[in-house]
């Protein structure tokens, strides 16, 4: 079976390092808000609004290609329905990162989304 990894640019953010892991007690609903927003772009393949809440180093990280090749291959199980499970959030070194779960109707393998926010913008998307 072919595994897919699409891995986006987030920018000064070591990721492995020792960090807190918030309980999910934290308003995320901003977070919520810009990630349904990128889903929904994903979805539709629609470059514009994926960048819309993007800083300028993750707007100059992804190309419409890449772009074009995750949309294609992510969109066709999106479009059989899907829900986003929130997992939490980390802080680290003025970073936000919120991970969540798309579970998929189709019955196959979940994808983890890890939404990186600095002063409320994207720096950063990765689905797993």
């Amino acid at each position: 079976m072919k595994k897919a990894c699409f891995i986006f640019v987030i920018f000064g953010l070591p990721l492995f390092a020792s960090i807190g892991f918030a309980n999910g007690a934290k308003d995320n609903s901003a977070a919520d808000i810009i990630l349904t927003k990128i889903l929904k772009a994903v979805e539709n393949n629609d470059l514009g609004n994926f960048f819309a809440e993007g800083d300028n180093q993750f707007k100059a990280a992804i190309t419409k290609q890449m772009f074009d090749n995750m949309s294609a291959t992510i969109a066709p199980r999106m479009k059989k329905g899907y829900k986003v499970v929130s997992l939490g959030t980390l802080n680290q070194q003025g970073y936000q990162l919120c991970l969540s779960k798309l579970v998929f109707k189709d019955g196959g393998d979940d994808i983890l989304a890890r939404l990186v926010l600095r002063n409320g913008k994207v720096a950063g998307v990765w689905f797993n």
